[in-house]
């Protein structure tokens, strides 16, 4: 490993996280299915919880905030109800929009290795000791989660698995890889 580290950034006192996104309306009361983006839905979904709305510029709902009035498990999905969204035509409105929620960067996941998005941008991503790149983002997808690693002259996605991403330091700033053959080395143009 280098013995030069890039520093890391101050931590902030308070960040978003993104946590569901509303599917579709779901009853007549003011229902809305969610499909869940955290790994903690319990504490992240508790009654009273208010969140961010992310929706475009042009919706009714800019710039506004919800709270949860009550969450439930229906036909296995969880659906919410939101205070002020009363009916189905209110409901309909907030379809596709994404649910963000504060957190305190200090409270720490309950798994041992499991991190936040926020933990892991920027951080310097080495292979064999060598600098290969630094996270730039990290995407959420059902079967599994990838690292988006941006390197010299590209960006490489890599599956957040335990076998390709044996180390997250985030103290020292490092994520140490062992990608599948092929995925981070040049392609020569010989034939």
């Amino acid at each position: 490993m280098s013995a030069t580290s890039k520093p890391t950034a101050p931590k902030p006192e308070r960040v978003e996280l993104r946590v569901a996104r509303l599917v579709k309306a779901h009853g007549l009361k003011g229902g809305l299915k969610l499909e869940v983006y955290t790994d903690d839905p319990e504490l992240r979904f508790r009654t009273g919880n208010e969140f961010t709305l992310q929706v475009p510029e042009d919706s009714a709902w800019f710039g506004k905030k919800l709270r949860l009035a009550s969450i439930r498990e229906i036909n296995s999905s969880p659906v919410a109800f939101f205070e002020g969204v009363d009916d189905r035509t209110a409901a309909e409105s907030l379809v596709k929009a994404i649910l963000w929620i504060d957190h305190d960067p200090s409270s720490r996941p309950s798994e041992s290795d499991a991190w936040f998005d926020h933990e892991l941008v920027g951080l310097s991503v080495t292979r064999d000791g060598q600098r290969v790149g630094e996270v730039a983002r990290v995407e959420h997808f059902p079967a599994q989660d990838l690292l988006v690693i941006t390197t010299a002259d590209s960006e490489v996605m890599l599956p957040f698995v335990k076998d390709f991403v044996p180390v997250v330091n985030i103290e020292a700033g490092v994520v140490e890889i062992t990608p599948p053959g092929g995925l981070f080395e040049s392609v020569s143009d010989e034939s």
